[in-house]
């Protein structure tokens, strides 16, 4: 799941709530069937804003957190947008999944594209190299000058054709 506003309406229930990420981590503990619930830790990484924020998370720690929040999961958080595998976790296999966000209307530079597709600007990197061996362009790659542009749109629709 992800998180919706990079997490501001969960810090808003929370505020609402009177809890801080202690007392969140303690109620998903009550909200568990297994009584677990999730490390302060973790809420931590869910709910902060700062350099290690995430915006992802498991369906069961969106659903533990609104649990604890008393509010509906889609209140809170969006479901997968993008790539995830389901087959074994020891090996690195993405599929492509249908998109349940709006992809973006404007073209991106490497940094946004990486971000957005979860992969690393060497990645690009070296898919843009191995097209180039093939003598082919990568699909939604625009040169402006010598800086890289890329069509999300584009790019998308090329790897669904490679999978």
């Amino acid at each position: 799941m992800r998180r919706l506003e990079q997490g501001a309406p969960l810090r808003a229930a929370m505020k609402a709530a009177g809890l801080d990420i202690g007392r969140l981590a303690a109620k998903t503990k009550e909200a568990d069937p297994d009584r677990t619930g999730l490390s302060r830790a973790l809420v931590g990484f869910i709910v902060g804003t700062g350099k290690t924020a995430r915006e992802d998370c498991s369906d069961h720690a969106a659903g533990l957190i609104a649990a604890a929040l008393d509010k509906p999961v889609k209140d809170l958080f969006e479901g997968q947008p993008l790539f995830f595998d389901e087959g074994s976790t020891s090996t690195r296999r993405s599929q492509i999944k249908p998109r349940r966000t709006a992809l973006p209307e404007q073209l991106m530079d490497q940094r946004e594209l990486a971000r957005f597709l979860r992969k690393s600007p060497s990645w690009i990197d070296k898919q843009i190299t191995a097209a180039k061996e093939r003598d082919e362009l990568w699909p939604g790659l625009i040169y402006v000058g010598h800086s890289r542009r890329f069509n999300p749109h584009e790019v998308l629709a090329g790897m669904q054709q490679s999978a």
